[in-house]
Formats: C-alpha cells, structure tokens, sequence
C-alpha cells in the first residue's frame, strides 16, 4: 500500500481562523430574513457614492496592474510616504502573509498579543515559527513592561494591533513612544493599524511616530473597514525601507489585487468627507452602546474601534445562539482564557436598539437559570 501524501506539517496544524457567519448562512439557519450582521466590523453605512461611480467604467476582461501603480502613488501623497516603500495587498491579511514569507525561518520566534487578531499567530505558524503570547492586563489594557520583557528575547516579528483587535484600545502617544524604543534592531515591529481610523485626534498615528524612530518595521492599514470596502478586500503596508517593501512584494502572488479593488480604492481616497462623516456616526454609536452595555454590569472595556467586546461571563456560543436567535450575528470568542467574550461590530441605529433589546433579555434569562453574570 503506498504511503499517504505527506502534507506540510507547518499548515496541517494550524487552527481555524475564527471568521463570522455569512448572513445567506443566518438566514438559511434561523428562517428569519432580516438579519443583523455585526461580526465582522464592516462599515453600516456602506461606502463612498464615488465607488460605484469609478466601478461603472470597469473592463472586467482586461489584467488588473500587478505594480498597483494608480493607487501607491495616490497613498503615497495621502501618506507622505516614498511609494517604493508601500505594498498593496488583497486585504491586510495578505501583507500579514507576505511580511511573514519574506522575514521568518523555522523555529523564528514571533511575539504576539493575548486576545489577539487570529493571523498573527496563524501565518507566523504557517511559516513555521513558534509563538511567544504577551498577555494584556487583567483589565484588558495594554501591558508595556510584559512587552518589553519578551523584547529582551529579540524575536524575529513582534506583532501588535493598535486600536487592538479583538479588545478595542488604543496605544496613547507615551505608551508607543516608549514601546519603539524598547525595540531591538534584530525585531521587526509589524504595527496593525486596521483600525486607524476611528481613533480621535489625539491619539497617535503609527505611521508618522515610526518614521521617526531608526527600528525595521511594518505598518498594515485597510480598506475594509472605515472606507467601507470589505467585499473587495484591499489594504496596504508600509514598511520602513525600501528593500523590506520588495522582499513583501515578491512573496505575494502577481495581480493579487483586483481591478475593481484598486479602482475602488482610489476613489474612496478621494472621498475622505465621506469616510470621516460614516466614523464620526459610528463612534457617537460606540458611546452610546458601550454606555448601555455598561449600565448591565457587563464588562466592555475601552473601545477606539468600530466594535466593542464584552464579558458575557458565560459560554460565548450560548451568547451567540441568542442572538442569532434574535436574527443578529456576533462573533463568539474562542481563544482560551477569553472564551466568555463575544466581539460585536457597530451598525446602524436600529441595529444597535436591536442588539442591546437582545442583549437584556439573555441578561434576563442567565439571572433566571442562576447562571453567574
């Protein structure tokens, strides 16, 4: 009998990335057609009217540009930043991919937080690498001295979402300073900014207190959320030279982003009144759910982002089958240690009425049951 195919060790292992239900998946589930879907931190109001008028001229039958010229150089300007140091990706998650394919060796030490965006620990392992948790605090904030410790190590790749995804803080401006410095030149410092945009004016912008520093390191910003183009997937990195840009570059796929996603891309760009104007309704809503959710005696830390994450202090798929009851989809997460939390996205008003009416009633049903809330 022959032998079976031996498969890559590496990937073979990997656990599954926590992705939220579709909503064609709620709806063939649950028999109700009007679905909530605040999972997956997607912009509720859509994207720029510019979009669609700039995907009018599309000619699906011709090649997209590898180089995504049209939309470095207009990044580049947004940016202030030299384009031969920034690299399009299909989605964040792509450059998250590629940075790891042109960095890391087996047996690299990558760091990463705990809760953490699930990538960061998926690629690194998918090349290999061997994981190194920094939990935050127990308040769920950011731990600088844990961080500096595990610097000390010098690992290959230190991966740090800010805002953090899945918690919702923002390093503030001493914090970051104080993390750059503590950066060995032997790490590189990948900085996940996917949130970026719905931070308020005072908080720091990565890009600009990076450039300033003398450390390797790598900026991921997106598309996906605050311009509203998540179905496209497109996002970028910014590295810190040149010669990391094209060794990200050439560990991708050529024509990795559609022309429909660089299109659409650069348009939004030009619509910036728009983005800002959708943000500004997102965190008056963030408030004003994060004030309810509160006054439930619900753990909610902190949140700069467009979702919020909440101690339910129960199973987080019993949580999830509520709400999905209830015609509304969460995230249940599944990390261990935080298995109590569901992460919920920011959507319309209504939405919102819909989640917090929800959320009151399982409140209701755990007192009931005498379940510990």
């Amino acid at each position: 009998m022959a032998e079976p195919l031996r498969l890559n060790p590496y990937v073979a292992e990997l656990p599954p990335y926590n992705a939220g239900m579709n909503i064609a998946v709620a709806r063939s589930r649950t028999g109700l057609t009007d679905i909530a879907a605040l999972a997956s931190n997607e912009n509720p109001y859509g994207c720029s009217p510019k979009v669609a008028a700039a995907l009018a001229g599309l000619d699906p039958s011709r090649y997209a540009d590898p180089a995504c010229v049209m939309l470095r150089e207009a990044l580049s300007e947004k940016l202030r930043v030299d384009g031969n140091r920034i690299v399009i990706g299909n989605g964040s998650e792509e450059m998250i991919a590629a940075v790891c394919r042109a960095v890391l060796r087996p047996f690299a030490t990558v760091a990463t937080m705990a809760p953490g965006f699930g990538l960061h620990e998926i690629e690194p392992r998918a090349n290999g690498a061997k994981i190194v948790r920094i939990p935050m605090t127990n308040d769920l904030r950011f731990d600088l001295e844990a961080m500096r410790k595990v610097l000390q190590d010098k690992p290959s790749i230190f991966f740090i979402s800010s805002p953090s995804n899945p918690v919702g803080p923002a390093l503030e401006q001493d914090q970051l300073s104080n993390l750059i410095a503590a950066v060995p030149k032997e790490t590189l410092l990948v900085f996940d900014e996917a949130y970026f945009e719905f931070c308020d004016e005072n908080m720091p912008d990565g890009l600009k207190l990076l450039a300033e520093s003398a450390i390797s390191y790598v900026v991921l910003r997106t598309f996906s959320k605050a311009y509203g183009l998540a179905g496209l997937r497109v996002g970028y990195a910014v590295a810190s030279d040149a010669r990391l840009a094209q060794a990200m570059s050439s560990a991708k796929t050529p024509f990795n982003v559609n022309a429909a996603a660089q299109l659409a891309a650069v348009a939004a760009l030009e619509d910036e009144e728009w983005m800002r104007d959708s943000v500004a309704k997102v965190v008056r809503e963030r408030g004003r759910m994060a004030g309810a959710i509160t006054s439930l005696g619900l753990l909610v830390p902190e949140s700069r982002t467009n979702f919020l994450f909440i101690d339910m202090s129960c199973d987080s798929t019993i949580a999830f089958d509520h709400f999905l009851s209830h015609g509304i989809i969460v995230k249940p997460w599944k990390e261990p240690g935080f298995t109590s939390f569901i992460r919920v996205t920011v959507g319309l008003p209504a939405q919102n009425d819909r989640f917090l009416d929800a959320l009151r009633l399982l409140k209701e049903k755990l007192l009931e049951a005498d379940a510990p809330l």
